[in-house]
């Protein structure tokens, strides 16, 4: 099947039932069928072999998601090599840092987080592994864009576009690839309040090859960040972690 065939209409309906419960609530099969537009009887249909296969869980009248899905989460994420190889070093850019780390990467056009941890010091923001955010609208997100062939960034900014999260988020192309392009040069991103205002990030790419793979970063208050020499502090670090961590994913 080609990327750009339809999905079949049996699949998606399975999966944007899913997606509906992820909102984290429980949903019963009226409210499914009436934000589905779907008769109460397809939905229950399709809610039955759910339960059955274990995505979902019936309580009552109404259902939710199940562990199953965090069982394959934790799958995909502990058979990636980039986690293992990033993630002692994670610990160390907290230890030293007290801030939040994560190693990231991208897929499908999406910021996607890999493993993330906290820091005595950090923000709490309530992330975890897979969750996605546009982008441009992270340092992370950038220096992977900065790293990557000009065709894949164009073809990730015509599918998804420049979505404005602050006032601060850049949603403007042209000014988007001055900023890649000073990433380019210099090794690093910083960004300030363009993903969450009041949130600042410091980041630089994991490199195979010349080959962009992922992204470490780090994530402080806005205010720790308008200190010159505390920023100064955090890029070193990030960059020495990004660099070992390149290291130790081509030769281990």
């Amino acid at each position: 099947m080609s990327h750009g065939a339809p999905p079949l209409k049996t699949i998606q309906r399975a999966f944007e039932i899913l997606e509906l419960l992820r909102e984290g609530k429980s949903v019963g099969v009226a409210e499914l069928a009436r934000r589905m537009d779907l008769p109460k009887s397809t939905v229950h249909d399709y809610l039955r072999s759910l339960n059955t296969m274990g995505y979902v869980v019936n309580e009552g009248q109404e259902y939710t998601l199940s562990f199953r899905l965090l069982e394959l989460g934790g799958q995909v994420k502990y058979s990636n090599r980039l986690f293992h190889v990033a993630k002692p070093e994670l610990d160390r850019l907290v230890e030293v840092t007290g801030e939040l780390a994560s190693v990231n990467v991208e897929e499908r056009g999406h910021f996607v987080i890999l493993h993330a941890k906290y820091g005595d010091e950090s923000l709490q923001l309530g992330i975890y592994p897979g969750m996605t955010i546009p982008i441009h609208t992270h340092a992370a997100g950038k220096v992977m864009l900065a790293g990557f062939p000009d065709e894949k960034v164009d073809r990730i900014l015509d599918e998804h576009g420049l979505e404005q999260r602050t006032e601060h988020t850049i949603t403007d192309r042209d000014e988007l690839a001055a900023e890649l392009d000073a990433i380019g040069e210099r090794g690093y991103g910083v960004d300030w309040n363009e993903q969450i205002v009041g949130m600042g990030v410091v980041a630089a790419p994991v490199e195979i090859d010349g080959r962009v793979i992922g992204a470490i970063g780090l994530v402080c208050p806005t205010d720790r960040l308008d200190d010159v020499d505390y920023r100064a502090e955090l890029v070193q670090e990030v960059k020495k972690s990004a660099n070992i961590i390149s290291v130790n994913y081509q030769y281990s």
